[in-house]
């Protein structure tokens, strides 16, 4: 009782511990798919990994931006001869070393949730300071240029400059929203002011491609931010799977213990069940037989004879319990020897016939003739063959008939069939009664119930011999039960079906 108590206690123990374990690990899950399906309104650590993340990239391309100003400078001072453009462009690059020293300031600080907001708001003046110096591009003017080439000029240079800013700061929400909305309100105010065609255009164009890249920053944003998350979720989902293996790996270990020390129990209560029980059958045996004189009371001798029957009933039910205990406790030993499968079914069918013919039951038999001896443990052979012949004798109807056959399987080896005319097991009810303390609803039905446990011990000794089990029954059709022992197991074998030729059959000696 007290292994009991101890094991429901871990099982509870245990369950505690699953339950809040998956409690906490489903409070982890669903905050961080709440944070891979939110949008613009991610956590503030997500925030902050992103804009570290865009720190890093600033830094990384740092020397981009300056190279395509001192190009745009150059090339414009070339073809305006004017050096207004190489002021812009020293405007320019001084707008871009401030932003640039703001970011190593950002990269030497650890961004956290907390100062992620001040950060991100700094980052974004920084861009609006240098999409000043795009506006001021705008406002740029060459009174010896073709008017419709130098439009050209600008609309060829502020795309330029878009394209690299959207692609350098898209780990940045709103940075190309602050960094060129300065750079719109300029070019509206030169299409109100002049009412150029080419200038409305040229606004026109690159409003549409500002709004344009924006939406694509937005989802490059929005693809960055998706794999912090799945990593994150990828990581709560490893820890879970980790848990998960740990509790089996430590359910099955108790599982396995318990298992073993129900066996333990299970052959240290037989052995002790069989002293007493053996000294009342044969004090009732004596009893019922009258060995020491008559019984003055004729219901003595019948209740003497009823005590033997049931106790003959409660040993059969001890030694089957003792066996599979053993089975499954690894202790049960095969004591092998050379054995013939024909001696043994005829012995067996010769202490069964008795039973039979109380029934008036036939038990016809077919043997193939000179089978080779195996190499297997009699008793356990005998004990398989008997507990397949009760059966069957126990479920074929008054005036049936059982088919015993014995011979070679197709790949050499031997078996043993036991077929009944009895009424049959349901297609869904094999699996209970091939299971330990299993019965088919006809067993339960049966005036000669049994404990469930003959079919799980035949089918273990056929498993230690290699051999296999096989039950073919259909409803009110009969069963047929087959026994087989592997090749290896005869002494003397033929080759398999598959390999016969026209030769003489090898021999070989079981090793």
């Amino acid at each position: 009782m007290s292994n009991g108590v101890d094991t429901s206690a871990d099982k509870n123990v245990l369950d505690l511990t699953r339950h809040n374990r998956n409690r906490a690990t489903n409070r982890a899950v669903r905050s961080t798919r709440e944070r891979l399906q939110t949008g613009p309104g991610t956590s503030p650590a997500f925030d902050a990994e992103i804009l570290a993340m865009h720190v890093g990239a600033c830094l990384q391309g740092a020397a981009v931006i300056p190279i395509t100003i001192l190009l745009i400078a150059a090339s414009g001072a070339y073809f305006t001869t004017q050096p207004h453009i190489l002021i812009w462009g020293l405007f320019a690059l001084t707008m871009h070393a401030i932003g640039i020293l703001i970011v190593k300031r950002a990269s030497k600080t650890e961004i956290t949730p907390e100062n992620q907001i001040k950060w991100r708001r700094i980052l974004l003046a920084a861009q609006a300071a240098m999409g000043l110096s795009w506006a001021i591009f705008v406002l740029q003017d060459c009174a010896s240029c073709n008017p419709t080439a130098f439009t050209f000029y600008k609309g060829a240079v502020l795309l330029v400059a878009l394209s690299i800013t959207a692609m350098a700061s898209m780990l940045l929400r709103q940075a190309v929203l602050f960094g060129f909305l300065p750079t719109v309100i300029a070019l509206t105010a030169v299409s109100i002011s002049g009412r150029n065609i080419l200038d409305i255009g040229l606004t026109a164009v690159f409003t549409t491609a500002l709004i344009f890249f924006i939406y694509i920053t937005n989802r490059l944003h929005q693809a960055n931010l998706k794999l912090p998350s799945f990593q994150t979720e990828k990581d709560d989902l490893i820890a879970e799977l980790e848990v998960a293996k740990s509790l089996s790996d430590e359910a099955r270990r108790r599982a396995e213990e318990a298992n073993m020390a129900k066996s333990r129990f299970l052959a240290s209560m037989s052995h002790e069940l069989r002293t007493p029980l053996n000294a009342i059958l044969g004090f009732s045996e004596v009893m019922a037989t009258e060995v020491l004189g008559p019984l003055n009371n004729p219901l003595y001798k019948e209740y003497a004879g009823d005590i033997h029957r049931s106790g003959s009933h409660l040993l059969e039910l001890i030694n089957e319990i003792l066996d599979l205990s053993r089975i499954e406790a690894g202790k049960y030993e095969l004591s092998e020897e050379s054995v013939s499968l024909l001696e043994v079914a005829e012995d067996c069918i010769g202490m069964i016939q008795l039973r039979a013919k109380s029934k008036n039951i036939r038990i016809e038999q077919q043997f193939e003739k000179a089978l080779p001896s195996l190499w297997a443990d009699e008793k356990a052979l005998r004990q398989v063959i008997l507990n397949l012949l009760s059966n069957a004798v126990k479920f074929t109807p008054q005036g049936g008939e059982i088919m015993v056959k014995a011979g070679w399987t197709a790949g050499g080896g031997q078996y043993i069939s036991i077929r009944d005319n009895g009424p049959g097991i349901p297609e869904n009810e094999i699996p209970v009664v091939l299971s330990a303390f299993g019965q088919g609803s006809i067993a339960i039905k049966s005036a000669e119930q049994g404990t469930g446990l003959g079919l799980p011990i035949v089918q273990a000794i056929l498993a230690k011999h290699g051999g296999e089990f096989k039950l073919k029954s259909k409803l009110r059709e009969g069963t047929e039960v087959i026994a087989i022992l592997p090749s290896s197991r005869v002494l003397e074998s033929l080759p398999a079906v598959s390999e016969v030729k026209a030769v003489e059959p090898r021999r070989r000696q079981f090793a």
